[in-house]
């Protein structure tokens, strides 16, 4: 599996509405375990007032990650490969929790 950084704009309008989201990725997620694995996601406040993400998945391919999301009811911008990763610091603890 390829590691992929998925754009997802203006999807949400409440972190209610993410974390059902979320809730619909993970079991779908769970359903095709040898095509897709997510990482983490980061939530971005959008300009429109909505909430974006940008999500980090291990998948067999861009296909894969665009068959999870309709599965899951989830949008998709944009599917970009990662080439590399670079650490320079631990991601600080979530405030959505």
């Amino acid at each position: 599996m390829e590691l992929y950084a998925i754009l997802r704009r203006d999807g949400w309008t409440t972190e209610d509405d993410l974390k059902e989201a979320a809730a619909r990725s993970t079991a779908e997620g769970d359903a095709m375990p040898d095509d897709i694995r997510w990482i983490r996601s980061y939530v971005l406040a959008e300009e429109s007032g909505e909430l974006g993400t940008v999500c980090i998945y291990q998948a067999s391919s861009p296909d894969a990650i665009r068959r999870h999301a309709d599965a899951a009811g989830l949008p998709v911008t944009e599917v970009i490969p990662v080439a590399d990763t670079v650490i320079v610091r631990a991601d600080p603890a979530s405030t959505m929790a």
